[in-house]
């Protein structure tokens, strides 16, 4: 919002330098955005924050500057020189909707004769962008930017019955605006009108049928305050934004309508040569008080500031901001605000409805300046609480996938239904939760898995040329409760791989499914529990290659390779946070044995639904002591029908013998791998 310097210069010393004036006012809340040269003046472009438009003309800026610099406020001259005829002689006014117009001013001058404006006028509304109309419509615009309170000037001869009614329109009812377009009114709205028509959409723009044009001899001028949710209404269902709509809607002052439509009568008489009719209408809502009060403790407001503010400067800067203070009682100051920031200050919900302290704070603040309360870290008795399980248990998990290779990501908590339907949930019997009001149908239920939103952006990573995705994502899914419940959200940790990492300079590596395994069996390990893999057919994975997680017999998780396929072969997995809580991570070092061991390999011939954990269940239970390791060394399933039977497998083990106390010799190693393979053939050996 654009300042002329030399406009604020008519109420107000300024300092010679505007660059050290712009620092000031944006010190103080009022932010300068540029200082510009226009036509011989300086004028500044001030952000001036929604909740002050009593800083939306050049007198309430005027106010700040000189409580700023503690120099004196001139206050414009607002007493016309009056006639013997009255102005309720001349027009009536009637308000039927007092709540949507609790203040209607207005004021006659009889005698006017339309022409330009005199050169200074013109001169202060161009330093702003705006253009210069007629000597009367130029006064109602200087007053706007003067003092913040919108006015509308009439033909009082076009007015039916010489009378204006504030109420609502009809419905249906059309009206011809300023801007020569004609718009359909709603009972929502508020309308100035005559006996017959309406003549203006109140705290919006005037009308075209009662506006004033050369051959006005006599006008209307309405000050008047409107209720701001009515005048944002009907400006937002029109597509209508006016200097007075964006007033109105922010608040604009209700003390103000008496004095600018004095001060635009005297100036109209004095440019137009009309004279101004005695008194005023003023219509006001009874029992309507636009102040509002509350106490200021100065002792809290040093502990609120964090420095010691002298009283004397505090009371000088309220004052000259305009509030009220009382200091009878000592050093609570009973403060009353100004009418100008009535909608600023809200009062409390509970009796006596005084103004929130640190509202009053703030102001004494802003204007002892910011800058000048010294910078402390405030003190925090106590020491500080320990970190909960679950967080301990997260940022293990974290750093655990990270030195695994994997980048975590973040996903919103919801997804498209049609992709939340399309992976499996560790509790698929939960329908999704749909939003209330989601964004879009894409965004329109919360998430039961993790692998979603990760297969999503590892195929958005693929697609523009990455190699290879390790990703993984820790946070919280949703399952439905008891109707008007919280639903359930327990911690996930999803993780995806795939596509092929190294060089072919060094060892190149594809990563598929037993990578994804390791990790989860690394994570697991990690903190010290057990896992086991049961083959599983689940939604979106690659029948085959797919397994649920158990702990104890109780599914927590799954993994395998994304049914859906776009370049490499991706492989994800999702485990419950929870199921890692209760293990045993000991770090006690097994030290060897001082004799040396002996390995034994073993193939067996069996069924290709036996899945290998079922095989090293069985190892586990039928081990001796001195079997102290075997693992899975090949999986081989023939070439064209040779070496294999159809549907069986050939899956070699390899084992290690070793005694702690002696040497083994190979006919005890013999003998106990025979009793083992035996057992293991008569329960897994191909049958044919």
């Amino acid at each position: 919002m654009e300042f002329s310097l030399s406009w604020l210069a008519d109420y107000v010393d300024l300092p010679a330098d505007p660059y050290a004036l712009a620092k000031r006012l944006t010190a103080a809340g009022l932010a300068v955005e540029g200082v510009t040269a226009h036509d011989g003046d300086t004028v500044i472009d001030v952000d001036i924050t929604t909740n002050r438009p009593d800083c939306m003309n050049h007198f309430g800026l005027a106010r700040e500057i000189s409580t700023i610099y503690g120099h004196p406020l001139r206050r414009p001259t607002a007493a016309p020189a009056e006639s013997s005829e009255r102005t309720r002689d001349a027009a009536r006014v009637t308000v039927e909707d007092s709540e949507g117009c609790p203040r209607f001013v207005a004021r006659v001058v009889r005698g006017v004769k339309i022409g330009p404006s005199p050169d200074w006028l013109r001169r202060r509304l161009e330093s702003i962008g705006l253009r210069s109309i007629n000597n009367v419509v130029d006064v109602t615009n200087f007053i706007l930017w003067e003092l913040g309170q919108p006015l509308h000037a009439y033909d009082l001869n076009k007015l039916a019955g010489h009378e204006l009614v504030v109420r609502r329109a009809r419905p249906g009812e059309r009206l011809t605006t300023l801007d020569g377009a004609e718009r359909e009114l709603d009972p929502e709205m508020l309308v100035i009108a005559d006996v017959e028509r309406a003549t203006g959409l109140a705290g919006v723009m005037g009308g075209g049928d009662s506006e004033v044009t050369d051959s006005t001899r006599d006008i209307l001028i309405e000050g008047a305050h409107f209720d701001r949710r009515r005048v944002r209404v009907a400006a937002r269902r029109l597509g209508m934004h006016t200097d007075a709509s964006h007033r109105f809607e922010r608040g604009a002052d209700p003390e103000m309508c008496a004095v600018a439509v004095a001060r635009a009568a005297a100036l109209i008489a004095e440019m137009a040569g009309g004279t101004v009719l005695a008194g005023e209408i003023d219509e006001r809502a009874p029992g309507r008080s636009w102040h509002r009060h509350g106490h200021l403790h100065l002792a809290k407001l040093d502990a609120f500031a964090g420095a010691e503010v002298p009283p004397a400067d505090a009371e000088r800067w309220l004052t000259g901001l305009g509030f009220a203070v009382d200091r009878s009682a000592g050093a609570s100051w009973k403060v009353t605000v100004p009418s100008w920031r009535f909608y600023d200050f809200q009062p409390r919900p509970e009796p006596p409805h005084e103004v929130y302290p640190q509202d009053l704070y703030e102001e004494v603040l802003r204007m002892f300046g910011l800058d000048n309360i010294p910078a402390a870290l405030p003190g925090i008795p106590g020491a500080d609480a320990p970190k909960p399980a679950y967080q301990i248990r997260r940022e293990r998990v974290r750093r655990q996938l990270a030195a695994s290779g994997y980048v975590e990501t973040v996903h919103f908590a919801f997804l498209d239904p049609a992709r939340d339907a399309a992976f499996p949930s560790l509790r698929p019997e939960a329908k999704p939760l749909r939003l209330a009001n989601p964004l879009s149908e894409q965004y329109s239920v919360l998430r039961r898995s993790l692998a979603p939103n990760l297969v999503e952006t590892a195929r958005f990573n693929q697609r523009r040329g990455l190699a290879a995705v390790r990703m993984f994502e820790i946070a919280t899914v949703f399952y439905e409760t008891a109707p008007g419940e919280i639903p359930d959200q327990p911690e996930h940790v999803g993780l995806v791989c795939g596509g092929r990492v190294g060089s072919p300079w060094q060892r190149e590596l594809e990563l598929d499914f037993f990578d994804l395994k390791g990790t989860v069996e690394a994570l697991a390990a990690d903190f010290g529990i057990a896992l086991e893999f049961r083959p599983a057919e689940l939604p979106g994975l690659l029948a085959g290659n797919s397994a649920e997680l158990l702990r104890e017999g109780e599914v927590v998780g799954y993994l395998g390779r994304v049914e859906e396929e776009e370049g490499y072969p991706l492989y994800v997995a999702e485990l419950a946070t929870g199921a890692l809580a209760g293990g045993d991570p000991s770090l006690a070092i097994a030290i060897p044995s001082r004799y040396p061991g002996i390995s034994a390999d073993y193939t067996l011939t069996h069924s290709l639904e036996i899945p290998w954990a079922e095989i090293d269940g069985a190892i586990a239970g039928l081990a001796s002591p001195e079997l102290v390791s075997w693992e899975l060394k090949v999986r081989y399933r023939g070439q064209g029908g040779q070496g294999v039977p159809e549907g069986a497998v050939n899956t070699t083990v390899s084992f290690h013998y070793n005694a702690r106390e002696r040497s083994l010799t190979q006919e005890e190693v013999n003998a106990r791998q025979a009793a083992l393979t035996q057992e293991l053939e008569r329960r897994f050996g191909w049958k044919g």
